[in-house]
């Protein structure tokens, strides 16, 4: 379905992508996971035709996406950016009818069944009452379901979605991350960028973990999200726990603290 091979990117003499080679199968949900820095949003940027290739190729259902329309492209692929600020006092529904625009030749082409994919989709985040809001006047984390519904009105077979929950409370996290389940579950292809091991453990069939610039591994989550991995990314700072069967990732350094005053108890 999607096929990275070798991508390779720089800004000026600084190398960011470097021989970066993955590929998602049809209908899964891929976390791309590492940290601040590695070329997550690069990466993306890259795919979509944001930045010029220096080297790879990338393709979707075997053609590439360089050279592609952008017209063309949005009718395969919607995209969640981590920020968006648009220069107009857009009304959500607005924001929200904009997926639509590759459906329909136009934002003048607007026809009652759009509105309505707009409206149930806002009905899907939870935010209908959002909908006669201006956009910019929304909260960081509420931006981000709206930008989410649009990328569902959209209807696309592939989501590119740049940290979707970054600024969101724990409750909504949940929801959007089961929400992709169900959308990948459904047969659409997802790649979501994170920063959070637990996330992408718990909810992605595939994991593609970048350091320094290229792919450090990549399988599912249980082979992936390992202390010996973790341990190349961000230094003997992770450990890996299982509670009722579910992995958890938590920091070394406070399992450490906790195992040392068990053991001080026992003295007290």
């Amino acid at each position: 379905m999607i096929d990275a091979d070798d991508i390779r990117f720089s800004y000026g003499n600084h190398p960011v992508l470097s021989g970066v080679s993955f590929h998602v199968d049809e209908g899964e949900l891929c976390g791309l996971f590492g940290p601040n820095g590695a070329g997550k949003t690069t990466l993306f940027r890259c795919c979509l035709g944001f930045l010029e290739l220096q080297g790879g190729r990338i393709s979707i259902n075997g053609e590439p996406t360089t050279g592609k329309r952008i017209e063309d492209l949005a009718k395969i692929v919607s995209y969640v950016p981590q920020e968006h600020k648009p220069p107009f006092p857009y009304l959500v529904k607005e924001i929200v009818l904009m997926g639509r625009t590759p459906h329909m030749g136009g934002i003048f082409g607007l026809k009652r069944r759009d509105k309505e994919i707009a409206m149930d989709n806002l009905d899907i985040l939870g935010i209908p009452d959002l909908s006669d809001r201006p956009y910019n006047q929304l909260s960081g984390g509420q931006r981000q379901m709206v930008l989410m519904a649009r990328a569902l009105a959209q209807d696309t077979p592939v989501l590119f979605l740049d940290e979707p929950t970054s600024s969101l409370d724990f409750q909504n996290q949940m929801k959007i991350w089961r929400l992709m389940r169900e959308i990948a579950e459904d047969g659409k292809t997802i790649i979501a960028c994170s920063h959070d091991p637990n996330h992408v453990s718990w909810f992605c069939d595939r994991v593609v973990v970048i350091g320094n610039g290229g792919v450090v591994a990549n399988g599912a989550p249980s082979d992936v999200i390992c202390e010996d991995v973790l341990s190349k990314i961000y230094g003997n700072s992770c450990s890996v726990s299982t509670v009722d069967n579910i992995r958890i990732v938590i920091p070394g350094d406070l399992l450490r603290k906790n195992e040392t005053a068990k053991k001080l108890s026992r003295f007290g």
